[in-house]
């Protein structure tokens, strides 16, 4: 690790400690001790408010109140962040009310001009894929903070244009095709539940149940959503199968590599006859094989319902 790389990192490590010793910084740095005291005399003279204290307990100690010193990018790390910033684009709404426009501004106000023209030419040449997506989700931002602080909500959901209420604790928010989600724990059915967050009318925390530790829900997939009469499949796909897979795929589901074969493998639950029917009929061609044969029947259904629907255009 090269000095510069070496002393950011070290502000890092020593920014919410109060007291640190001179062997802290040898065994983490695996450096000797001549240099190490050269370290700490470097980050005292860039303002770093470290002094001190001589005797048989002798240590160093750190002001407080303090700022974080400023945290040092290579320029390729400052390329690296400036591009997976362009991938928020794709959403209408991020969980932290962000204004891209204003944040590549700052990423270019600390940077030189040479860079910045290099930047932006890269910028011409180097387009990210994404799913764009205008639906809006205003409490993206609640969620996650009640999920943050463990708390339990009362959420308004547009359900197949139904207004319902539920009584959740969320603990997952994720993204896919522009779109955003939030798992959460429904203690009306003791089950998890998804909901699309562009669906969800309003948020609240309530006391009407006893939250849980986000601890609970840190489990295989297969506990978390699995009911006791699931159904599993297996479902031989070929390598462009295993493509769709890895594009999209869903936590009931994985991807099997066996003696030169793909596999889907997974569960659906009763009720999600008509998810998991659509999913697989989009493979097509690409499956070789279906297991059990109620779920090839159902996906002969589905593809019988498409093609009577074209018929009747």
């Amino acid at each position: 690790m090269k000095k510069a790389e070496r002393l950011n990192d070290i502000m890092i490590y020593l920014n919410d400690k109060k007291t640190f010793n001179l062997k802290s910084i040898i065994d983490r740095y695996s450096i000797s001790r001549s240099t190490a005291i050269r370290d700490i005399r470097s980050l005292e003279e860039i303002g770093m408010p470290i002094y001190s204290i001589i005797g048989r307990n002798g240590h160093y100690s750190i002001l407080p109140n303090r700022l974080l010193s400023p945290i040092v990018f290579t320029i390729d790390e400052v390329y690296a962040l400036y591009f997976s910033m362009q991938t928020l684009t794709a959403y209408q709404s991020t969980p932290f009310h962000l204004n891209i426009q204003k944040l590549k501004q700052k990423f270019e106000g600390c940077i030189a001009d040479e860079r910045i023209e290099k930047l932006r030419k890269m910028e011409l040449l180097f387009n990210l894929g994404s799913y764009q997506s205008k639906s809006e989700c205003p409490f993206l931002k609640d969620i996650l903070q009640i999920a943050v602080d463990e708390n339990v909500c009362e959420v308004s959901y547009i359900k197949e244009t139904i207004e319902k209420q539920y009584y959740v604790q969320f603990f997952n928010i994720t993204s896919a095709y522009g779109q955003w989600y939030a798992t959460a724990y429904n203690f009306q059915t003791g089950k998890s539940q998804v909901f699309r967050c562009d669906k969800i009318l309003s948020v609240q925390t309530c006391n009407k149940y006893t939250a849980k530790s986000i601890s609970e829900f840190l489990m295989p997939t297969r506990e978390l959503f699995r009911d006791k009469e699931a159904i599993d499949f297996l479902v031989e796909v070929s390598v462009q199968g295993a493509d769709i897979f890895y594009k999209e795929h869903y936590p009931s589901m994985e991807l099997c590599h066996e003696n030169g074969k793909y596999y889907v493998k997974g569960f659906y639950n009763k009720g999600e006859e008509n998810f998991i029917s659509n999913y697989f009929a989009f493979y097509g061609e690409t499956i070789f094989s279906i297991h059990p044969a109620a779920l090839k029947n159902l996906i002969l259904e589905r593809l019988n319902d498409i093609k009577n629907h074209f018929a009747s255009l």
